[in-house]
């Protein structure tokens, strides 16, 4: 896949990066250098390989899932301008 100007002026659009005309096509080599490297990494045999999400093998801190604060539902609704069958009422707004 190659990228030219008119590809790298729309991505540069996108992105809301304001990149001049004469800086395109440096702009523009810059995404094929980075779609080769991309290539490159797609001839990589990974079968095999379990994948991962740090480079140490490490667990992430849980906690207990437990409810803390509840049993609130009445005073919460009391804010409420229109309260239903224990639910927030609000009017229709897709037809």
């Amino acid at each position: 896949m190659s990228i030219d100007t008119n590809t790298a002026a729309r991505v540069a659009k996108l992105a809301r990066i304001r990149v001049e005309e004469d800086a395109l096509p440096a702009l523009a080599e810059e995404f094929n250098t980075i779609l080769g490297f991309i290539e490159q990494l797609s001839e990589v045999n990974v079968d095999g390989v379990e994948p991962m999400v740090s480079v140490t093998p490490m667990r992430l801190p849980r906690r207990a899932d437990a409810v803390t604060d509840g049993d609130q539902q009445a005073k919460i609704l009391s804010n409420a301008p229109d309260a239903r069958e224990g639910f927030f009422a609000v009017p229709k707004v897709v037809e």
